[in-house]
């Protein structure tokens, strides 16, 4: 893994996550990112969008983005929408950003899709 706990909770809005449950994101993130992206960018852009991959499947998942709240009628309206992939969060956003390659971006505007092949080990 390339990002730690800390840089992870430092761009997230009052994550209430112990660090074990993200240091499962980051691996959940180290994988994506290694997958898709390789080593086709520097060590210290890669640590960068597995950062922000890593809050993002965070806030797609267990802490979503509120755009609206009320307390008198106790409503709420998420942000985003589901389907929108990377776009989904401005964490997302940031992580098809950062990437130079357009791999990310051509996942987000669903003209490519992300497949991560693990082989397995038969020793």
């Amino acid at each position: 893994m390339r990002t730690t706990v800390d840089d992870v909770i430092d761009i997230l809005d009052n994550t209430e996550l112990d660090d074990s449950v993200i240091e499962k994101y980051i691996n959940s993130a180290n994988v994506f990112v290694t997958g898709t992206l390789g080593t086709t960018l520097s060590v210290s852009i890669l640590t960068e969008i597995e950062k922000w991959m890593a809050a993002h499947m965070i806030v797609s998942t267990r802490e979503r983005m509120s755009k609206d709240e009320g307390a008198g009628g106790a409503y709420i309206k998420w942000s985003g929408q589901w389907g929108m992939g990377l776009n989904f969060t401005p964490y997302g956003q940031m992580a098809v950003a950062l990437d130079t390659t357009g791999v990310l971006n051509n996942i987000a505007k669903g003209k490519s899709n992300a497949w991560v092949h693990a082989i397995p080990n038969f020793d």
